[in-house]
């Protein structure tokens, strides 16, 4: 198919033709023409730098004080399961409230919780239990900020044909992030401690909290739900489960995000245990994958738009499970580095590649609570494969851990392979209808000439 957009655009994609921009970089680019967006980039590539910091240290630190895979496990556990309780109710908030409020109030407690780490690093207060209940808060924090920040994106841009842009901008800067924050941690845990990276973490907030309060957002009046939480959870839910699109992406994603992401948890042993390495090889581990992602989300900028994107998905999942096999097996620093290069590409290929097609189908008054869940399938999960990778890695060792999970990642993508067909179907006229494909007699009559 070719790169090139229509002319004409209807529904999501409805607005004047705008001139086409050259290739390159103001084209990968196009959505930071968007105030709002450009705000959002500057002040989240600060925060998320410190994020990935609070990651890295806070796995170094659980490790030092247990050296426990299961403790590991139990910690991410920790922090994620309320993502996957609380999701779906936050969803249907997040389509009631103002979702620039919602972001500048998470953002908030999340410095808050992230100087809380510090304080009790800096005073030698900290021990596990302090840990899992601190990881707890962040859980419940993030079960409002992720479907609220998916969902804020379309408000930050207003030429919806932008949208699929931002998204591979947006993964592109938590990827640069995922980039310098694991490097820059691991250099500052081995110089000083843990504390100093969740105090940087902490005040890199401030800039994203700045850039929310700097925005000129202008939406329709929040309309009060006539109805009960209830029967807004129902009806998400049944828009979810009994649209086929969403529902193969989010079974494939929840996949994934079981088996998958979980392999990251059981970095510190990897770069500890199995290639006899310090807090600096886990940065360059991480980093490696943040590189691998990096460019992955970049190639995703370039595309003109979210033509042939479904095909990507389960592409990119046996990429992700092919490269977490290799890191499985790998005992050499540079193949293990190269391993997880691979496995970032794929991963978040497969992970930006389908949250640009639900962002592309979704219903606007549902938007929030689709985004919930696929808040739970990417964060929901993950807590149980957290949990599981650290049992597993407990009983068989981390390695063959990563291996297996990697196989059974590349078998959901051999499924998703089979439902092509039928999403296609499913898709095609949806496409048509926003100008993204041609009308069905534009396409005949291209058939008819070739």
């Amino acid at each position: 198919m070719s790169d090139q957009e229509p002319t004409t655009k209807t529904g999501a994609y409805s607005g004047i033709a705008k001139p086409r921009t050259a290739r390159g970089i103001s084209h990968a680019w196009r959505a930071l023409r968007h105030r709002n967006f450009r705000l959002f980039f500057g002040g989240q590539t600060i925060s998320l730098i410190g994020t990935w910091m609070t990651r890295i240290a806070t796995a170094w630190l659980v490790y030092r004080l247990t050296h426990s895979a299961l403790l590991l496990g139990t910690v991410s556990f920790a922090g994620q399961i309320p993502t996957f309780l609380f999701a779906p109710f936050a969803g249907v908030w997040v389509d009631r409230l103002n979702r620039r409020q919602v972001l500048v109030w998470t953002q908030s407690l999340a410095m808050v919780q992230s100087l809380a780490l510090a304080g009790l690093t800096f005073s030698g207060h900290i021990t596990i239990r302090w840990i899992l209940v601190l990881s707890v808060t962040q859980g419940l924090i993030n079960a409002f900020d992720m479907p609220g920040r998916q969902s804020f994106m379309v408000q930050m841009v207003e030429d919806r044909a932008d949208l699929s842009n931002a998204i591979a901008i947006n993964s592109s800067m938590v990827n640069m992030a995922r980039l310098i924050g694991p490097s820059l941690a691991g250099l500052v845990i081995a110089a000083t401690n843990e504390g100093w990276c969740f105090l940087i973490d902490g005040i890199s907030y401030i800039a994203v909290i700045a850039s929310l309060l700097m925005m000129r957002v202008h939406v329709p009046a929040v309309q009060r739900a006539a109805t009960s939480m209830f029967n807004e959870l129902k009806e998400g839910w049944s828009y979810v489960s009994g649209f086929l699109p969403i529902r193969t992406i989010l079974m494939l994603f929840a996949v994934v995000s079981l088996m998958g992401m979980p392999f990251v948890v059981l970095m510190p042993i990897f770069a500890a245990q199995v290639l006899q390495g310090g807090p600096h090889t886990l940065g360059f581990l991480m980093g490696a994958m943040g590189v691998g992602a990096l460019i992955s989300a970049l190639s995703l900028a370039a595309r003109r738009n979210v033509r042939g994107l479904i095909r990507m998905i389960p592409i990119a999942a046996v990429v992700f499970g092919l490269g977490l096999i290799g890191f499985g097996l790998s005992h050499v620093f540079w193949l293990s580095m190269l391993m997880v290069f691979v496995a970032g590409m794929g991963m978040m290929q497969g992970m930006a590649a389908s949250n640009t097609i639900i962002q592309t189908l979704v219903d606007e008054d549902k938007r929030g609570r689709v985004m919930s869940y696929y808040t739970m399938a990417f964060m929901g999960m993950a807590p149980f494969g957290s949990l599981l990778a650290g049992t597993l890695a407990h009983a068989m060792g981390a390695p063959w851990t990563v291996v297996g999970n990697g196989a059974v990642v590349v078998l959901g993508a051999a499924w998703f392979f089979t439902r092509l067909p039928a999403l296609r179907r499913v898709v095609r006229p949806i496409y048509q209808e926003m100008g993204i494909l041609p009308a069905a007699r534009e396409m005949a009559a291209e058939q008819i000439q070739s």
